[in-house]
């Protein structure tokens, strides 16, 4: 085991990078993967919500288990599960068996990590760093999340490259890629069963123990996380990669390489929003990064151009994950050490429930209203969200930031 801050932070970087390869290769072809086996926009929006439902329901448990398993436990579990769940995927084609195999496997179908182990890496980062470099340290991470999921985007070309090189049946090929992905979890759940069994001064504070101080705090930025997370379920990566087969005919290898350099933008404005934050604050670099990302949603459904809705998308992508290291930093500082895993199970499962609530909806109004109708509607309720958040927080300062 390692023990040193240096060399915890340095697994927890590791297990995340293999952890994004798998989620950045299943958000682009599970919702691929529906449609061969012959599902309805319909029935495939409630595959997705099924397997936000259950990283809802693991980000519950992880956060009430916190305080009594350690934190090397909860990681090893919640790696076997999405290997449990996609197997599940391989063994048959039944809508129902499915959808309870996507609920198991709790599968990141919006591109990005938004289950239970986030929680957890989270509330063990600020006790590898200190209060000046805990942005760079949870900026650093998210680099190599989106780096993985760029690669992982990628191997999403796997099954298009074994159809034409290999000859295999688009099925087959799918399952191929499948397999894959439930190797790179198990390889991350190796290197989590290298961990101390706690990271930091003892076990974490229960529910029930919040401070005073921290239960309106908490409160009130997680009802505003769960308007953010609807919305930005209306605009997962399943639903994205669907938007594009089906307004411009995009294969999965177009839609892969297209994902992949979206990856790979997102991971540099992590950089750029740690040196930001030093500059103008968690809180304004937050939201003066997330207004302009969002209004480009209506340019993407505006054009009729796959190559400006590209560039549009890709523009989207430079900005929209600046606020993902800033917000994890501010919400891990304005809480007391022992709160943080409380405070981060209980902001990333309100969000889990608002990615869960939307792709059953997006999916339906894809159907009956237009495929554009939720990137609109997704738009315009981040933007509410922002100015709400800025209101709400502007003078709620962590402690880098206070006497500036």
């Amino acid at each position: 085991m390692t023990g040193s801050p240096a060399g915890l932070r340095r697994l927890l970087y590791a297990a995340a990078l293999l952890r994004a390869l798998a989620i950045g290769m299943m958000a682009v072809l599970v919702g691929l993967y529906c449609a061969k086996l012959g599902f309805s926009a319909a029935q495939i929006g409630v595959v997705l919500s099924a397997a936000l439902w259950g990283a809802a329901l693991a980000t519950l448990l992880t956060m009430v288990a916190g305080a009594r398993v350690s934190e090397r436990s909860l990681l090893v579990a919640l790696c076997a599960l999405p290997v449990a769940g996609c197997a599940v995927l391989l063994a048959t084609d039944a809508f129902p068996l499915v959808v309870a195999g996507a609920f198991l496997g709790m599968f990141n179908v919006n591109g990005r990590d938004r289950g239970a182990i986030p929680i957890l890496e989270q509330a063990m980062f600020p006790a590898t760093t200190t209060d000046a470099d805990r942005t760079r340290v949870f900026a650093w991470y998210n680099v190599l999340l989106d780096a993985g999921y760029a690669a992982g985007g990628l191997l999403a070309a796997l099954p298009t490259a074994l159809e034409s090189l290999a000859g295999m049946a688009p099925l087959a090929a799918m399952k191929a890629a499948l397999v894959l992905f439930c190797a790179l979890y198990l390889a991350s759940a190796a290197l989590y069963a290298r961990l101390p069994s706690r990271v930091g001064d003892g076990a974490p504070s229960r529910l029930r123990d919040l401070s005073p101080e921290s239960r309106p705090i908490i409160a009130k930025i997680s009802a505003l996380f769960f308007v953010d997370a609807f919305a930005g379920g209306f605009i997962g990566s399943a639903i994205f990669a669907y938007w594009f087969s089906e307004r411009f005919g995009a294969s999965a290898a177009t839609v892969a390489v297209l994902f992949s350099a979206g990856r790979l933008l997102s991971a540099a404005s992590h950089i750029a929003a740690a040196w930001l934050a030093k500059r103008i604050g968690l809180i304004n670099t937050m939201v003066y990064t997330h207004i302009p990302s969002s209004l480009l949603l209506f340019t993407i459904v505006a054009t009729d151009d796959f190559a400006w809705a590209a560039f549009f998308f890709l523009l989207r992508e430079s900005l929209n994950e600046m606020d993902v290291p800033t917000r994890q930093s501010y919400v891990m500082a304005v809480v007391k050490p022992a709160e943080r895993l409380a405070a981060a199970g209980i902001t990333n499962l309100v969000r889990s429930g608002g990615w869960a609530l939307a792709p059953m909806f997006a999916g339906a109004l894809m159907q009956s209203a237009g495929l554009g109708v939720p990137l609109v509607l997704a738009g315009v309720a981040k933007i509410g969200y922002d100015l709400a958040l800025w209101r709400a927080f502007r003078q709620v300062k962590p402690p880098e930031e206070r006497g500036q």
